[in-house]
């Protein structure tokens, strides 16, 4: 005599059941996945997007923290503050990481529960924060030289001012922090020399005029700050917005066929 099999089906589980055990597929054939192969795609994908949002959300909160941005773009000179533009970037960096992480967490939500709603949004999502970490990197491409011409602008009008006047105090401290900051004295070989003969006290500490002079001029190290890191959120904007195309929009898309809720 035969003996019978389970009377329930190994079949993909109902919709009414919870998102978990859907996972897991019934317990007749507890190594079948309960989800479709399109799903599971999606679902690797979402996974992928929050990886990738996570990564460039550190790598703005690292940017917008650094210590040498941040002593330098917080300075004052008299009612005129230090150029920010530099922060312009970063803060899209920092939203759209944000919003990426929450964006994947939906999407595969959306794809375990197959309901075609969430990931219809999911794909919107995608696409909008593509075309932002697009513009990210190229504002980051254009304006890594203006960024730091208008830092240079602003130290050279604090350098003047400070080595004319006696009393501007404020200008005083503002050099003072860049040549600290950087470890540099002066905007070129001229400056330099000038600066370390009538105003030594605003070089670095420690130094005199031949250590000064051998030192990279405060141009050079403002170039190399500003650019570098400009660049950095360029080729970081870019790179995400190609992993998210690549992973994030791998998975079938909802109302294709196999896709889920389709």
């Amino acid at each position: 005599m035969a003996v019978r099999g389970p009377s329930h089906s190994c079949a993909l589980p109902p919709l009414g059941w919870p998102p978990a055990q859907r996972l897991l597929g019934p317990p007749c054939c507890p190594t079948t996945p309960g989800l479709s192969p399109s799903s599971r795609a999606t679902a690797s994908g979402c996974f992928i997007s929050q990886l990738a949002g996570g990564v460039i959300l550190g790598v703005a909160l690292w940017l917008r923290h650094d210590p040498q941005t941040t002593s330098l773009l917080y300075l004052e000179l008299g009612d005129k503050p230090a150029p920010n533009t530099f922060y312009v970037g970063i803060y899209i960096l920092i939203a759209v990481g944000a919003v990426m992480m929450f964006v994947g967490f939906l999407g595969c939500y959306g794809a375990i529960q197959e309901s075609q709603c969430l990931l219809g949004t999911f794909f919107t999502c995608l696409v909008i924060l593509f075309a932002c970490e697009v513009a990210a990197g190229i504002w980051g491409f254009v304006n890594k030289d203006q960024i730091a011409k208008d830092v240079k602008q602003f130290y050279d009008q604090a350098l003047q001012q400070a080595i004319v006047d006696d009393d501007a105090n404020n200008a005083k401290a503002v050099v003072k922090t860049f040549h600290e900051t950087l470890n540099c004295c002066g905007s070129n070989t001229l400056t330099t020399l000038t600066t370390s003969v009538l105003k030594n006290s605003l070089c670095p500490s420690g130094g005199n005029i031949i250590s000064n002079l051998m030192k990279e001029d405060c141009h050079s190290k403002i170039d190399e700050l500003f650019s570098g890191k400009l660049y950095l959120i360029g080729i970081a904007a870019i790179v995400v917005a190609v992993i998210m195309v690549s992973g994030g929009g791998g998975g079938a898309r909802p109302g294709a066929p196999g896709a889920p809720g389709g």
